[in-house]
């Protein structure tokens, strides 16, 4: 009988279990469900035999939960949850936030700051010598130094401030396994050097076989440059077969990045997929209001990993890597078939995808032999020739979903690669995606649409999204549909100055469109434009980056893009005027705001006579609910 994994003594008593193999340590609250990794990593290792519990969200003012399941036999697996913890409690504003979807009735406060450090330091306490691994997003993406937005420092690695034994990064099935059979067989947790996939420390700079020695932390302290000419060559070995080992030199350790591991082959995927999930979260939750966490998940299938999108401010590329790795279509079908009978399902799965949810295959044969490139990307900043460019196989899939039984609709809500699609020369997708898979609205994310800008960004040009508008509204036309597009947009990226921001905020009054939400750009680890934010630099040519950093600023970038509100006015007035374009400021419908009430007397704007704003609605508007459209990036 398919069980959660015990969280508690009596849960180990009622499967005869006195000591457990592994404790696993989350900041997100328990949901058994194949969209969390302390889930998936739990059930690899209890398929494999191991007997694991989770203490989920332990209280870190003291020892004392930490101890809760006993002292494991083989060591404590740490992750922070789903989402740096950094970024599940705070703005890009850096006020703290009051909710947290991964807990308890969607409140904030069940974990701490840096969970990864502080939940380590709390297990050193209760059992001193016991092995410690940490992994998930957290650990994954500031496993060198790094930059940290929050503290606005560089950090050291994680592993090293948070006295951990070993590293793993990426999704991990592969390392938890190989590293579980390493501590079984009896190695010593500080010899398991040898696992891809996984960062270790060291004092003997010989230990790794033909590494490539990165600048040392004091260096990069001292130099931007030298920060970012590091971080490129770590961008630059994130394949499984081209990537070597990486050093990074400490006063008293060498930090050792072994390559990454081989992307799973789908039949190692799809077994992963087909683990015994409760597929909910842990009864225990229910009298708190359950996890808000689950609902956009629990009708959904995950069918891909990997992006070759590489838009530069994703941390994918150090997480999950740039080869895409997909589910068979009998594995999907296979949790379709299981969830579609359950009590509450109403007839639509909400989503059928991944990081994008249109890649389905690997960028080129070439990634299967020799690896993905490291001197190019597969599609900025044009597609590159070997590209493969087919969605039959997505395809087929939708339309098998489709006709399964209680079924009434399957939507395509992860994000699309529009410059992807606009490159396939067989419309076939593009029609049936319109026809059936989109639930009034779709959304794409061309983020801005100054060459500068998406230069930067690494995303296709204003043209290409254009020509995809035009065919989306045309498509939908056809099929006599009223669907919207609900473009994203973002503020602040490296590279964008006033100028620019001016530029996005015209294209949207021509377009007669105000967005209802704005993503300023968030500097986390990992990236290559948070790279650029710190350094002030492309860590690609070296050119000097122009970077909107202080608050006032990033608030007048923002507030151009929604000119419209009222409470921007004064924000909007004051970038206008600083840029010098108060021709924009009138009544032409040309000008985004009208003068101030005690002004006085305004000479015509450049563009014309004055006149009453541009106020027409556009096919680009989305249906004013605003219930319905509380949709977060």
């Amino acid at each position: 009988m398919t069980q959660f994994l015990p969280i508690n003594k009596e849960d180990m008593s009622e499967r005869g279990w006195d000591r457990l193999d592994f404790v696993l340590v989350s900041g997100d609250a328990y949901v058994d469900h194949p969209s969390f990794g302390a889930a998936v990593i739990g059930r690899v290792l209890e398929n494999r035999g191991y007997k694991v519990g989770i203490i989920a969200q332990p209280s870190w003012q003291s020892a004392k939960d930490f101890k809760s399941l006993g002292k494991p036999r083989l060591g404590f697996l740490v992750t922070a949850g789903n989402i740096d913890s950094m970024v599940n409690h705070y703005t890009v504003a850096k006020k703290k936030r009051k909710d947290d979807l991964y807990s308890p009735g969607g409140k904030g406060g069940y974990r701490p700051d840096r969970a990864s450090i502080v939940y380590s330091q709390r297990i050193k306490e209760a059992y001193g010598s016991v092995p410690i691994i940490l992994g998930g997003i957290e650990a994954s993406l500031r496993r060198f130094a790094h930059y940290d937005y929050w503290s606005d420092k560089v950090r050291r690695s994680v592993l090293l401030d948070a006295k951990a034994d070993l590293l793993v990064y990426g999704m991990a099935e592969r390392q938890i396994i190989e590293i579980a059979e390493a501590l079984e067989s009896g190695i010593p947790i500080e010899e398991i050097t040898f696992i891809k996939g996984t960062v270790y420390k060291t004092k003997d700079k010989d230990r790794p076989y033909q590494p490539q020695f990165l600048p040392s932390y004091d260096e990069i302290l001292e130099s931007k440059k030298t920060y970012a000419q590091s971080f490129m060559v770590q961008y630059n070995n994130m394949d499984a077969i081209t990537g070597k080992p990486l050093v990074e030199p400490y006063r008293d350790f060498y930090v050792v990045q072994n390559p990454p591991h081989q992307p799973l082959q789908q039949s190692e995927l799809d077994q992963i997929y087909s683990l015994r999930y409760m597929r909910t979260y842990h009864p225990s939750y229910e009298k708190d209001g359950g996890i808000p966490a689950i609902k956009e998940v629990k009708y959904s299938l995950i069918s891909n990993r990997g992006c070759f999108g590489s838009c530069n401010f994703c941390a994918l590329n150090f997480h999950q890597g740039r080869v895409v790795q997909s589910r068979s279509h009998q594995s999907i079908l296979a949790e379709a078939e299981q969830m579609v009978w359950e009590p509450d399902f109403k007839g639509y799965i909400h989503d059928v995808g991944g990081p994008t949810a249109n890649f389905r295959h690997r960028a080129c044969k070439k990634q299967e032999k020799h690896g993905v490139c490291a001197d190019k990307q597969c599609l900025f900043p044009e597609p590159c020739k070997q590209l493969k460019v087919d969605h039959r196989d997505y395809l087929n899939l939708l339309r098998k979903l489709r006709e399964l039984p209680n079924v009434k609709k399957v939507f395509v809500r992860s994000g699309l690669r529009y410059d992807y699609l606009m490159h396939d020369q067989n419309d076939e997708f593009f029609n049936e995606l319109c026809e059936h898979h989109i639930s009034g609205q779709l959304k794409v994310a061309p983020e801005h649409i100054s060459p500068a800008v998406l230069e930067k960004m690494g995303k296709p040009q204003k043209h290409v999204y254009e020509r995809f508008v035009k065919k989306y509204h045309q498509v939908n036309e056809k099929l006599g549909l009223k669907q919207f597009l609900v473009p994203y947009l973002m503020s602040s990226h490296p590279g964008s100055t006033l100028n620019d921001a001016i530029e996005l905020a015209e294209y949207l009054r021509d377009l007669g469109y105000m967005p209802e939400q704005v993503q300023d750009f968030y500097p986390t680890p990992g990236t290559l434009s948070t790279c650029m934010y710190y350094t002030e630099l492309d860590p690609r040519t070296m050119e000097r980056v122009y970077v909107p950093k202080s608050p006032h600023e990033k608030a007048m970038q923002r507030a151009l893009i929604q000119y419209r509100k009222p409470q921007n006015y004064n924000l909007v007035h004051e970038a206008l005027t600083k840029a010098g374009r108060t021709d924009l400021i009138g009544f032409s419908k040309k000008c985004l705001i009208r003068p101030r009430k005690d002004a006085g007397p305004q000479k015509p704007g450049k563009y014309g006579k004055p006149g009453k704003p541009d106020n027409r609605k556009s096919r680009h508007n989305k249906p004013k609910n605003k219930r319905k459209n509380r949709n977060k990036r």
